[in-house]
């Protein structure tokens, strides 16, 4: 009988441990360490603010889960996610069938058009044939990359590639690109800017290619990440049933035009 009392004993004290531990445990985000207004940046004290910021504090609240952020370079950031580094990446990434033959992804949780600035000259046309010779510039590793080269490239175009979007800002205000693609959201967040207002202009939307530009922003998971996946998903669902992307959306009221949100 005190052979068995210590057991249930052991045994009891095993299983709070565990539940402790279980209680302590957190979902990791993983963020490219880079400014990406209105999605993600750091305000003055050093904080991750931005829509996307929001967007996983409410996922982790109705999750009831403790979360963090796990900052990690944009072009090192699928690799990271399989060394589990962190546990999903939340970065803006577009879902894209290429990488999805690495990665798994959640369903989309908001997506913008692509679009092209450039100096302030009124010339509207942005069809590859009337942009040969001129000098475009793109984040590395992104689908912009990929469509550019797809694309411009293709028609005699130049590309310049950066680590951040930003870098890719810097260059476009001081005039050594011609122009800059990325998501509407990020490039009108730099056109009301001093810098952008300065410089450039909004060209246009780019032509529709949905095997490069994808079906919106996802959660990227590891591929065996199926339960953590479905977590995200039966969150986001709950989320846009209870208007909550509306309410997080209403707080950046110059994202509100661009943006597409999941259905209820």
């Amino acid at each position: 009988m005190k052979f068995s009392r210590r057991v249930v004993f052991a045994a009891a004290a095993v299983a709070m441990m565990a539940s402790a531990g279980s209680a302590m445990a957190e979902i990791r985000f993983g963020v490219a360490a880079e400014p990406y207004p209105p999605f993600t940046s750091k305000d003055a004290s050093g904080k991750w603010v931005g829509w996307e910021v929001d967007l996983m504090d409410a996922v982790c609240a109705e999750l009831k889960e403790k979360c963090s952020i796990v900052e990690v370079a944009w072009d090192g950031i699928i690799p990271a996610l399989q060394a589990k580094q962190f546990d999903l990446i939340w970065s803006s990434m577009t879902i894209t069938d290429e990488r999805k033959q690495t990665i798994d992804f959640t369903n989309f949780y908001y997506d913008t058009p692509t679009v092209l600035i450039g100096a302030k000259n009124g010339d509207m046309d942005i069809t590859p044939e009337h942009l040969k010779g001129k000098v475009i510039g793109a984040q590395v590793s992104t689908i912009h990359q990929k469509y550019v080269e797809a694309h411009y490239v293709a028609a005699g175009a130049e590309i310049k590639t950066y680590q951040t979007q930003d870098e890719v800002n810097q260059d476009m205000a001081a005039g050594r690109i011609d122009y800059d693609q990325a998501d509407g959201a990020a490039l009108d967040a730099f056109l009301k800017t001093d810098q952008g207002k300065a410089c450039c202009e909004l060209k246009g939307q780019v032509a529709d290619d949905p095997h490069i530009l994808g079906a919106g922003v996802g959660a990227g998971v590891r591929k065996e990440d199926t339960a953590l996946r479905d977590r995200i998903n039966g969150a986001l669902a709950a989320l846009a049933k209870a208007g909550k992307f509306q309410e997080i959306t209403a707080k950046y009221p110059d994202l509100a035009p661009q943006i597409v949100l999941p259905k209820p």
